[in-house]
């Protein structure tokens, strides 16, 4: 395996799944990511297709804010992480419960 493909490897950390993504993947053919926080379009794009064997037809991203949260008298705050709506081209699918 070469040093590309361990790279792409990486930039996905798991899928998302939750109601607002599997309407997302049932009316769009979209399917939601948590990547890394350096990612790109392509090299997401480019992973998803490596790892799925798949053709993505378009990739957008949005930056999550972590949410502010008490322990007991101190604050303390979520880390910020990223995440990515993958668009697959008509004809290809993803079966997260087997992947």
């Amino acid at each position: 395996m070469s040093i590309q493909k361990i790279k792409l490897a990486s930039v996905l950390s798991a899928p998302i799944v939750s109601e607002k993504s599997a309407i997302a993947a049932d009316k769009n053919n979209q399917f939601v990511f948590k990547v890394a926080k350096n990612a790109t379009k392509l090299q997401i794009k480019n992973a998803v297709e490596l790892m799925f064997d798949v053709k993505v037809e378009s990739v957008r991203v949005l930056n999550v804010k972590g949410k502010i949260k008490r322990f007991g008298r101190t604050l303390g705050k979520r880390s910020d992480w990223k995440k990515a709506y993958v668009k697959l081209q008509s004809g290809h699918s993803i079966e997260l419960a087997t992947a």
